[in-house]
């Protein structure tokens, strides 16, 4: 993270990663106010890992309640339930949520739109999976320019007909125009450092993994 900082990152509002340990502290160490947020789906892995495979669909539909909740309140209720039912036979499970709720919570501040982007770390590991094979088909760029026209085509690629990017235009203009606790923009106003950004880059959600 300091080299990050050091190459001229200078705000990141959300950080997704897989619950590495450690990562938080390590963040909250160069960026104070950025809000970390542990990947939902990984969660829901390790989750099954602590569980005979038996148990598996009756466990995820316990737990489905807890993360789609509509806010962190209804979510700590849902899962109070889910620990009266399971913490006996898989206390394992429990003790994990328990000990990710802090950074599981982040992502239910926002609109349904938003948290299907920032509760997993899938959508960008998408986006660099096409991001290299379209470099790794290219091979060689003579020059940054070259490179940065690859990689601007390859991202173009993956919305041909625009309808996502208008899709997400409405999205933040809805949240825009509202006072709504949950719009990108409200969060993004108040998570950032502040202060100006001559030189350096702001950067919004960053996604980790091991």
């Amino acid at each position: 993270m300091t080299e990050i900082k050091n190459r001229g990152v200078r705000d990141v509002l959300m950080l997704v990663c897989d619950g590495l340990k450690g990562l938080p502290d390590a963040v909250n160490t160069c960026w104070d106010k950025t809000i970390v947020q542990t990947c939902v789906v990984h969660l829901l892995r390790n989750s099954l890992r602590y569980a005979s495979k038996r148990d598996w669909a009756e466990l995820a539909k316990d737990l489905k309640p807890i993360y789609t909740a509509p806010s962190a309140d209804a979510a700590l209720d849902r899962f109070g339930e889910f620990s009266d039912k399971w913490e006996k036979r898989y206390p394992a499970i429990i003790r994990l949520w328990t000990d990710a709720w802090a950074e599981f919570t982040p992502f239910l501040a926002f609109d349904v739109e938003i948290r299907k982007v920032v509760c997993t770390t899938n959508a960008i590991e998408s986006i660099n999976a096409r991001l290299r094979r379209a470099v790794n088909a290219r091979g060689h760029f003579p020059t940054e320019q070259a490179a940065l026209k690859c990689l601007y085509m390859a991202l173009m690629g993956l919305d041909p007909t625009g309808r996502g990017r208008g899709r997400w235009i409405r999205i933040v203009s809805r949240n825009d125009d509202s006072d709504a606790s949950g719009s990108w923009t409200a969060t993004a106003a108040g998570g950032f450092n502040g202060g100006d950004s001559h030189g350096s880059r702001r950067t919004g959600p960053l996604r980790c993994r091991r």
